[in-house]
Order: C-alpha cells, then sequence, then structure tokens
C-alpha cells in the first residue's frame, strides 16, 4: 500500500497507526520494540524513527511504501 504525508517526516510508531495496520499507538509500539517491523529490509525498533518519502516498511503481511503528496 502507498501512503502520502504531507509532512518531511512521520515517525515509525506513528505510520502504522496512520496506516492503519496496528489499531492503536500502543499496539505500534510494541511492534517496534519488538522487532516485528522492517524498514528498508533492516529490522527497527526504534518507534521513534523518522521515515521519509521513499522509505518502505514492512509489517506482519503489510509493505507501506510512503511517497510525497
Amino acid at each position: 500500500m502507498k501512503i502520502k504525508i504531507h509532512t518531511e517526516f512521520i515517525k515509525l510508531d506513528a505510520l502504522l497507526k496512520f496506516a492503519n495496520v496496528c489499531a492503536t499507538g500502543g499496539e505500534a509500539k510494541n511492534a517496534v520494540l519488538e522487532g516485528r517491523v522492517q524498514v528498508n529490509g533492516e529490522v527497527c525498533t526504534m518507534r521513534g524513527k523518522k521515515i521519509r518519502p521513499g522509505d518502505t516498511v514492512c509489517f506482519e503481511t503489510q509493505t507501506i511504501e510512503v511517497c510525497a503528496p
């Protein structure tokens, strides 16, 4: 799925909630801290990681491509 952001970046946990792949912010935080999320092919455990247009985030069966508007 493609998600357009209108800012320079979005934090990883906020992106998971914004894209509706996690129901709550707490669920998104736990998924990241447990190492279940990949950013550009690498496991990321920093929930505040800045995700910018061009980045790809994978969580379970969902792949999110972040793009500019």
